[in-house]
């Protein structure tokens, strides 16, 4: 199994953006119990304003 994580932002907002990726893998983190781990599945990471920033995906 494979778990990739993408999370784009600018390099000139580090604060932002470590906050940011901080919150997205908490939250993935805790959500991941609710999938089947022998599936693959992609899922759409957004920031704290709802805006995409990225993706995770499962590939068995």
């Amino acid at each position: 199994m494979k778990f990739v994580l993408e999370i784009a932002f600018d390099e000139s907002d580090q604060p932002t953006a470590i906050t940011e990726i901080g919150r997205a893998l908490r939250y993935w983190a805790g959500n991941l119990k609710h999938y089947d781990l022998a599936e693959p599945v992609t899922e759409q990471i957004t920031d704290s304003a709802y805006e995409p920033i990225g993706s995770w995906s499962i590939q068995p």
